[in-house]
C-alpha cells in the first residue's frame, strides 16, 4: 500500500537511533532541533553496561547529529525518559542515569554544557517544569521488561506490596522528594481477590494539563494474566479516584477528561475524572488499541496499530469534530523485533501540530522519521 505522506528519515544508520515513548515531543520550542538516542544494536535488550548516546538533530542543517551525553539507564520502549524541560524548552533537557547504587536524573543546558543531578529518576514532569513523579524502575524491569532499567536490584524484591515504596513526588528546583502513594496503600484500596499472592507495581504516570492531578496505572500478574487499574490523584497524593480497569494507553484531553483504550469494551473511551461518566470515541472507526495523543489544538487524535498479519503498522489521524479518519501511512515491522525489543511507532506531535514523528525499523535499522501533515490539520 502506498503511503499518503512521505516519512522522511531525520537519522540514518549504521547506528540505530530512536526517541522513545509517545507522550513526549522530541522537538524544541523553535521546532528546529529534535532529541534522540543512539545505540550500537537493536536486536537484544540493553544490559547493565550498554550505553545509549543522547543527541540533538538539527533539522535545518541536513539533520546533523550532535552527541550531548551518555546514559546506561534506558530501555527500548521509553528510552531514558528524555524530554525538553517545560520551563526552558529551547535549552534544557532532562534524562535518567545511573550513579553508583542509585538511579538519578540530570538536567543539562545544551548550550553551556552545564548539568545538574537530581536524586531520583523521572517518570513524569509537570507542564510547568517544577515537579516530577518517580517510581521504582528496578521493580518495573522485573515485572515488565522493556519499561524499567537494568543494573540495580529492587530493594523490595521480596515484598509483594511494600508500604515504603511507590510513587514519589520530587521538587525539581531543590531535589527534595517524598513518597506520596505506597504500593500497599493502593493494593488495600478496593482490594480484589485476584491481587492476593501477587507482586504489585506502578507505571505509566502523566500529569493533567493544569498540574493539579496525575494519572497512574496499578498492575499485577496472576496465572500469566496482566491486571490493570487506572487511578487519578491530586499532586500531593490526596483524593485518590479509581477510574477504570483493564486500561492500556491514554492521554489527558484537558484537566478533567482522559482518553483511554479500555479492553472491557474494546473502545477508546473519554472518561470524566472523579465521576462514572464515560463516552465512546471513534466507534467503528478507531477499532484497536494504540498509542493515542491529542494534537496541541485538541482537534485531532493521533494513534497507531500493532503489526497485522503482514507485519504492517498503521498511523491513524482521527478528526474529533466529525469522526473522519485519515491513514497517513503504513510501516513494516521486522518480525524479529518482538517483545521488549519491538519498535512501536509511538507517534508524537510537533509543538505546532503540523508534523508527526515516529520510530521505525521498516528500512532495516531503527531510525526516527518525520511526516508533514500540515495539509490535513491546517484545514
Amino acid at each position: 500500500m502506498k503511503n499518503r505522506f512521505i516519512a522522511r528519515a531525520v537519522t540514518s544508520g549504521p547506528k540505530h537511533r530512536f526517541f522513545g515513548y509517545y507522550d513526549k515531543s522530541p522537538w524544541d520550542k523553535t521546532g528546529r532541533y529534535m532529541l534522540g538516542m543512539e545505540t550500537e544494536f537493536m536486536d537484544h535488550p540493553p544490559g547493565p553496561d550498554d550505553t545509549a548516546v543522547i543527541g540533538l538533530i538539527d533539522t535545518e542543517n541536513n539533520n546533523r547529529w550532535r552527541p550531548i551525553a551518555e546514559t546506561k539507564t534506558w530501555n527500548w520502549q521509553q528510552g531514558t525518559m528524555l524530554r525538553w524541560m517545560p520551563s526552558a524548552p529551547e535549552s534544557l533537557i532532562i534524562y535518567n542515569s545511573r550513579e553508583k547504587d542509585r538511579f538519578v536524573s540530570h538536567i543539562r543546558n545544551l548550550f553551556t554544557g552545564e548539568s545538574r543531578q537530581l536524586p531520583l529518576p523521572v517518570y513524569a514532569v509537570s507542564n510547568d517544569g517544577k515537579l516530577a513523579l518517580s517510581v521504582n524502575f528496578a521493580r518495573i524491569h522485573k515485572m515488565r521488561p522493556g519499561y524499567g532499567y537494568v543494573g540495580l536490584a529492587d530493594p523490595w524484591e521480596d515484598e509483594l506490596a511494600p508500604a515504603d515504596d511507590g510513587i514519589y513526588l520530587m521538587d525539581i528546583e531543590t531535589g527534595e522528594y517524598k513518597l506520596i502513594i505506597s504500593i500497599k496503600q493502593i493494593v488495600e484500596f478496593k482490594h480484589k481477590d485476584s491481587m492476593d499472592g501477587c507482586k504489585h507495581y506502578f507505571n505509566h504516570l502523566l500529569f493533567n494539563s493544569d498540574n493539579s492531578r496525575f494519572l497512574f496505572l496499578h498492575r499485577w500478574r496472576k496465572k500469566n494474566l496482566l491486571y490493570t487499574r487506572m487511578f487519578t490523584v491530586n499532586v500531593d497524593g490526596s483524593d485518590i479516584f479509581h477510574l477504570s480497569d483493564q486500561i492500556s494507553h491514554f492521554d489527558w484531553y484537558n484537566s478533567s477528561q482522559i482518553l483511554a483504550w479500555e479492553y472491557f469494551h474494546n473502545h477508546y473511551l473519554l472518561f470524566t475524572d472523579k465521576t462514572s461518566k464515560k463516552e465512546i470515541v471513534g466507534e467503528g472507526v478507531l477499532t484497536s488499541d494504540g498509542h493515542c495523543s491529542y494534537s496541541p489544538d485538541r482537534k485531532y487524535i493521533l494513534t497507531d496499530t500493532y503489526p497485522d498479519a503482514k507485519q504492517m503498522r498503521r498511523l491513524i489521524l482521527y478528526r474529533v469534530v466529525d469522526g473522519k479518519r485519515i491513514n497517513p501511512g503504513d510501516f513494516f515491522s521486522p518480525p524479529e523485533l518482538t517483545g521488549e525489543i519491538r519498535c512501536d511507532l509511538h507517534p508524537r506531535w510537533s509543538r505546532d501540530g503540523k508534523k508527526i514523528c515516529i520510530d521505525s525499523a521498516h528500512e532495516g535499522s531503527r531510525q526516527i522519521y518525520v511526516l508533514n501533515v500540515s495539509e490535513i490539520v491546517g484545514k
